[in-house]
Formats: structure tokens, C-alpha cells, sequence
């Protein structure tokens, strides 16, 4: 599949949001990742869907959405009304993500599902073949700006190995930066979440070019 760079909003100045949207469409990306955060499942709040619906008109960009909650269940509605294009949820709170990631998949949306990086990468194999995407946290979800976990190469690499010949991106969150995108692309990631890496720099086409041609 083809590589591509999902900003994260995380990272973006909320005082502006509607100029940041826009500079992340400058940047010639297509998709846009949006943390959801509950206190509970991670230990810190972000937003929630009715910041997702006051931005949905001003783009059409992908919003891939990333429930950190521990009962994402309750919500796929309520998101998928907000505006989003795609859902994933996390593997811990829902040992058995079946009749979840159903219900996403049958809404249109892409069905996504992520595991943290203390979470055996095979955990997700029964549920392959109910997803479209494959979210590995290459830190442990709850704020911006950590750095990668360096362990996580090998996680991708046999996440890679799981998915082979099935139509799954493998994305990968946490601590991505223009010195580490080649190695996390090597090992089989083609969907790079970055925040800080390209919210915080001063020219963010140049920053997701950067990390696309490394």
C-alpha cells in the first residue's frame, strides 16, 4: 500500500484549529488522525465528537478516528454522526471485538483496531479478517511528544508478517519523526501518525515530505 502521513490533531493549536485543518490540507496528505481520550482507558482527556462535527465542514480530508475509551461501544454512533470516516478501537477493553468492529464495518466506516505496546502482537490475529486497519501504539497512549519505544520495530515487522496478502494498513502512533520514519516504514508500517513532528514545525508540507521520502 501506498505510505502515507495521518497528522495528528492532538498537536495542533486548538486556539486555531480551523487555519490548522487547513495547513494540514497544504500538506498534501489525505487523512487526518483524531485522539479520543476518556481518562479512564488513558490517563488523560482530549476531545470529543462535538469538536469532530464543528471541523467536519471545513475539510474532506479522512478522519480516522482513535477511541482510547473503555467502552468504545457505547460511541460508534455518536462518531460515526460527528463525521468520521473511520473508527478503531482497542483490543484491551474489548477482549472480543467482533460484534463491535461488525457494527463499525457496517456503517461504511473503516474498522480499525489497536493494541498498546505491552500487548502480544498475535493477541490480534483471530480478528484479521474484521478489520481494515492495524493500529500499533509505539508508546503508551495518554499524551503527545513521547518518544518512540524502539522495541516497536520488531512489533511491526511481525504485525507485518500477520497481515501479509490481506487488504490491512498497519499504522503506527507514538513518538513518529523525520529521524525514525524510514526505520518504521522498513519494518512494514505505511500509515505514520505524527503530531508534534509536524503540528510543531514551521513548514508541515516540507515535515510530511520529509518523512514520506526517507
Amino acid at each position: 500500500m501506498k505510505c502515507r502521513i495521518a497528522p495528528s490533531l492532538l498537536a495542533a493549536d486548538f486556539t486555531r484549529l480551523g487555519e490548522e485543518i487547513k495547513r494540514v490540507e497544504d500538506s498534501g496528505t489525505d487523512i487526518l488522525h483524531l485522539d479520543i481520550m476518556d481518562g479512564h482507558f488513558v490517563p488523560n482527556y482530549s476531545f470529543g465528537p462535538c469538536v469532530i462535527e464543528a471541523i467536519r465542514p471545513l475539510t474532506k480530508l479522512h478522519f480516522d478516528v482513535h477511541l482510547m475509551l473503555d467502552e468504545p461501544q457505547k460511541y460508534i454512533e455518536t462518531f460515526h454522526k460527528s463525521g468520521a470516516d473511520g473508527i478503531t478501537i482497542h483490543l484491551q477493553p474489548c477482549p472480543d471485538p467482533t460484534e463491535i468492529l461488525n457494527e463499525i464495518g457496517s456503517r461504511g466506516l473503516v474498522r480499525g483496531l489497536s493494541i498498546n505496546p505491552d500487548v502480544p502482537v498475535e493477541k490480534v490475529e483471530p480478528f484479521l479478517d474484521k478489520i481494515d486497519r492495524l493500529l500499533l501504539m509505539s508508546v503508551f497512549p495518554g499524551f503527545g511528544g513521547q518518544k518512540f519505544i524502539a522495541e516497536s520495530l520488531g512489533r511491526l515487522e511481525q504485525a507485518s508478517r500477520l497481515i501479509a496478502g490481506k487488504n490491512i494498513e498497519l499504522e503506527v502512533d507514538g513518538g513518529v519523526c523525520l529521524e525514525n520514519a524510514r526505520a518504521i516504514k522498513d519494518a512494514g508500517a505505511n500509515l505514520l501518525v505524527a503530531g508534534t513532528a509536524v503540528f510543531r514545525s514551521a513548514d508541515m508540507r516540507a515535515a510530511v515530505n520529509g518523512m514520506l521520502q526517507a
